[in-house]
């Protein structure tokens, strides 16, 4: 038997985007844990906006479980908030998505890497060149000196855990970062969008940096591009059947549903989508073949295929909890019938 070292990881009840929060337990097994063995655990909620005092027991029930090798046997596991009598706590946005394994998504995260209260880069006051030579530059003044040691880093330590992480590039501003994860089951990928989150912060700690999701951190009234989180998503019906006359049924519901889907796509989403840089304002929808202006790009590939594979929702920001984006396209898919 060995002791296990493992990290409970969960989102807490902060309004309007949840922190992540992680505590170590340690356990003897016999070989690295599996999830069904993986016990649940309390917390004291009154302390993450969960609970009141005088009611604070909150259950942390694993979902997800990843080796962590910057520790020796040691786990990272992601985990769901419960209320003492097992049923979903009001914060747990996990439990809202419709579980469906042939479901896929892809993420596509990005954000800025900060230090002194302004991006990696940017001179102490004032700002860099104009953007144009940072997306996926190379050299000291395109992305400095600790940038990529950091993303380089981030990109094996998911590795390593088992996440399936796609890939990495210098984004259009400077000091701005991107990392794609996709995954197969409806609630996959975004478990594993929270773990390589959580690493990558876990990881900016060693450099004093910190990772700044806002969707506009440096504000709309400058030429900077905003980050957001594009999310790439099909069924099994959209990639085996589709076929236009579906198509624009399915494009017709996420119209009539804009409003909700903007609601959960992430705070301050009317910095980012204005119509400019490379986004469709907040108040209109549309769709597009290859347009990366529209709420929802429509690759090459899917109308070549008659209309059959993925789709891309360019709309939620970086701050967005993926749990809520896949939960509320799965709602507006589910309004339409298939034949």
């Amino acid at each position: 038997m060995a002791k296990y070292k493992l990290e409970y990881i969960w989102l807490d009840g902060y309004e309007p985007v949840a922190n992540l929060r992680g505590k170590t337990q340690v356990k003897e097994f016999d070989k690295f844990p599996t999830l069904e063995e993986l016990p649940l655990w309390g917390f004291d909620g009154s302390s993450t906006q969960q609970a009141e005092g005088r009611s604070s027991d909150c259950v942390l029930k694993p979902v997800a479980v990843f080796p962590d090798t910057t520790r020796e046997n040691a786990a990272l596991v992601m985990c769901e908030v419960l209320l003492p009598d097992g049923t979903p706590h009001p914060s747990n946005s996990r439990a809202t998505i419709i579980d469906d394994e042939d479901t896929w998504f892809g993420f596509e995260q990005e954000y800025f890497l900060f230090q002194d209260g302004r991006p990696l880069g940017f001179p102490k006051d004032g700002f860099p060149e104009p953007q144009g030579k940072y997306y996926t530059g190379v050299g000291y003044s395109a992305v400095g000196d600790i940038a990529r040691e950091i993303v380089d880093a981030h990109l094996d330590l998911c590795l390593d855990a088992g996440i399936n992480h796609e890939g990495i590039n210098a984004e259009v501003a400077k000091g701005q970062w991107e990392f794609q994860i996709f995954g197969k089951g409806s609630k996959t990928a975004a478990d594993q969008v929270w773990m390589a989150r959580y690493l990558l912060e876990r990881l900016c700690e060693q450099y004093g940096v910190d990772v700044n999701y806002h969707c506009k951190p440096l504000g709309k009234d400058f030429d900077w591009n905003g980050s957001g989180m594009h999310s790439n998503f099909s069924t099994k019906y959209m990639r085996e059947t589709g076929g236009k006359e579906y198509f624009e049924s399915l494009m017709a519901a996420f119209d009539k549903y804009k409003n909700e889907h903007i609601a959960v796509y992430g705070p301050d989403n009317h910095l980012r989508l204005t119509g400019l840089h490379e986004t469709q304002s907040i108040d209109k929808f549309n769709y597009g073949v290859a347009n990366r202006g529209a709420s929802i790009r429509v690759p090459h590939s899917f109308v070549n295929n008659g209309y059959k594979g993925y789709l891309e929702d360019r709309r939620p920001n970086s701050q967005g909890d993926p749990y809520k984006i896949a939960s509320r396209i799965l709602q507006t898919i589910a309004t339409v019938p298939t034949p």
